[in-house]
């Protein structure tokens, strides 16, 4: 009687393992042919902690928070490339409060209506879908507003010192970012690429019912257009958002310059708000010096601010701000920072920093020591 050949355990092992070399290596060619254009799904992030303390004439306070330097944030970011220069992209940024692990409060329609209370994370910061080639590029979602960047640009991001003084009452709710919106970006990607003309151009909805009189409400449009040449970059931005109490506008000019031992940067603001009795008006500006120091950085600002109505007004309630500020890099991704700032009220002000409250014509003061690491 003839019998069939016995194979070893071994062998058939050896086999099996062969087989299922040859199908990964086929997945794998399939899905490097499929994503051949799709740059990797980068993460990135920062996590910034500060312990900040604020002194004022009715109160002092003293606290562990977050974004003392940079904004605490989580985020994914890619690239797919079609070939000819031409790509699309997308951007999740969700910032979160590192001293407690909640996530920042976003909006959803432009409107005071719209805001969320922080929580649970959003991707509060950025989430946008563009496509891009050398006409410039198309992007769609919440992002940065135009007439921000001008005031990003100058900021010194240290501490409570670290920002132009502005009263939320007359920016509103798109002053730094809004939601559904569709902007076009030349030569710029937020940020200056390169030397020559620049520009953004943004409107963003409400998403309102065509029915009734709140169909505006949350509509807006923003515009900045600015020039780098050599050590300068200026630009100006423009804009406006249309409100059922109220229209909102903020407007402002922003300049830069390097020089071999510092970078001195300003901005001068105007502002106004419909919604006002009256109509309000503000005014207000800010200049830096940033002065690199071996390994760190000095920072110091000056900024003022002023609101006013348009019919006369007994009070005109006025702020300014002076900061004193150091970051020493330890290495490319983490940085230990200090920074105190000072405020004078005035005409009914009581501007009060890092959670301090103070009274009516009183100043206050802020001081600030973190940690930044970012990857």
């Amino acid at each position: 009687m003839l019998r069939a050949p016995v194979r070893h355990a071994s062998t058939i092992e050896l086999e099996i393992f062969s087989m299922v070399e040859k199908l990964i290596a086929m997945a794998a060619m399939i899905v490097s042919g499929a994503a051949s254009g799709q740059s990797a799904v980068m993460l990135f992030g920062a996590i910034d902690t500060t312990l900040a303390h604020g002194s004022g004439s009715l109160s002092s306070k003293t606290q562990l928070t977050s974004g003392g330097s940079t904004a605490s944030r989580l985020g994914f970011r890619g690239t797919e490339d079609f070939g000819g220069g031409t790509s699309a992209s997308f951007w999740f940024e969700a910032g979160f409060n590192s001293d407690t692990g909640t996530g920042r409060a976003t909006n959803i329609n432009n409107q005071p209506s719209g805001a969320t209370p922080a929580g649970g994370l959003t991707f509060n910061r950025r989430s946008t879908v563009s496509l891009a080639g050398s006409w410039g590029e198309l992007r769609i979602g919440r992002d940065y507003t135009p007439q921000f960047r001008n005031q990003d640009n100058a900021n010194l991001a240290i501490g409570s010192g670290s920002s132009l003084i502005e009263d939320a009452t007359v920016i509103g709710p798109t002053a730094v970012r809004a939601s559904n919106s569709i902007a076009y970006l030349y030569n710029t990607s937020g940020w200056v690429d390169g030397p020559g003309l620049y520009g953004t151009l943004m409107y963003y909805m409400g998403e309102n019912s065509s029915y009734g009189a709140r169909k505006k409400d949350g509509n807006g449009a923003g515009l900045r257009v600015g020039y780098k040449f050599g050590p300068a970059d200026v630009a100006i931005a423009l804009s406006r958002t249309k409100y059922l109490a109220g229209n909102q506008s903020q407007n402002n000019i922003g300049a830069s310059w390097k020089f071999d031992a510092a970078r001195l940067m300003a901005v001068y603001e105007w502002d106004k708000n419909d919604a006002l009795i009256g109509g309000s008006t503000a005014k207000g500006y800010s200049i830096g010096v940033d002065i690199p120091v071996g390994a760190g950085q000095i920072y110091l600002l000056h900024s003022r601010y002023r609101v006013e109505q348009i019919t006369e007004a007994v009070n005109r309630p006025a702020s300014r701000k002076y900061s004193l500020a150091y970051i020493h890099h330890l290495s490319k991704r983490t940085a230990l920072y200090g920074g105190y700032a000072y405020v004078a009220n005035r005409g009914g002000a009581a501007l009060a920093l890092n959670g301090a409250m103070t009274g009516a014509n009183a100043s206050s003061s802020g001081s600030d020591l973190g940690i930044r690491h970012s990857f």
